[in-house]
Formats: C-alpha cells, structure tokens, sequence
C-alpha cells in the first residue's frame, strides 16, 4: 500500500498537537512543511481515525487527490468554508472539499475528505460536517 506524503503534514500536526511549538516535517516525497502551535489549534470539536479504518470509497477519493483529479464532482477541489466552526480556524482558501463517494446514495452523499493545504492534514466526515476525524495515516 502506497502511503501519500500528506502523511507527512499528518505527522508534524500531531506533534505539534503532542508537544508544542513550531514542527518541520521533511521528506524526499514532500517538502519540510512548518505547523502552527497546539495553542493555535481548536481542535476540541475533532476525532481521529486510522487511515485503515476509513471506507474504501475514501481511499478512492485520497488516491483522487494526491494524483490531482480528475474528480467525480464539480465541487471537488472546492475551497471549504469552515462555516460549523469545527476545523481549526485559517484563513479562506486554506481547506478544500472532496466527495467521498456513497454507496447507493441517489446524490453526493454526507461523506467528504477535507483538506488542508499547507499543513497538508486531511479530514473524514460521515455526516456532512457535523463532525471531523483527522486522518492518521500511522496506524
């Protein structure tokens, strides 16, 4: 299985949520990326879950997004507006929306990938944004 180097953003997040202060991540596959402070994370309202245990149709949609499309939806690639409050705050532009496909579901579906560009983190909601869990791709 081929793990996506936004596994790297991934990574520092959660050291930066663990213990503090500015994390560079750094890879061959990936740029070093600095993460903001715990402090600056509002992260109360966000689970996680292990890459393994998303659907299938999210690995579909991952693959999708590190190979840069084509997506199934318009709205895919969309800037997400964060407008619930659930995700960390920043500015407009920093997350996007993906459609996570639904089995038997006449529309889009609740299922989305959420992400955010610079710290490269990505987010699972099953219920249209009701709720978050932070993708680790680590376990």
């Amino acid at each position: 299985m081929r793990i996506p180097p936004r596994m790297l953003g991934v990574t520092a997040l959660a050291a930066a949520l663990l213990f503090g202060g500015p994390v560079a991540a750094s890879a061959t596959a990936a740029p070093a990326t600095p993460v903001a402070s715990a402090s600056s994370y509002s992260v109360t309202a966000v689970g996680d879950i292990c890459y393994s245990a998303l659907p299938s149709q999210a690995h579909d949609t991952l693959d999708l997004i590190e190979a840069g499309g084509p997506y199934p939806y318009p709205q895919d690639g969309t800037v997400f507006q964060n407008r619930e409050g659930e995700l960390p705050r920043r500015s407009s532009g920093y997350y996007h929306e993906y459609t996570v496909v639904t089995p038997g579901s006449d529309d889009r579906g609740a299922r989305r990938i959420v992400t955010g560009e610079k710290s490269q983190e990505d987010y699972y909601t099953a219920d249209h944004y009701a709720s978050f869990d932070l993708v680790d791709y680590g376990c």
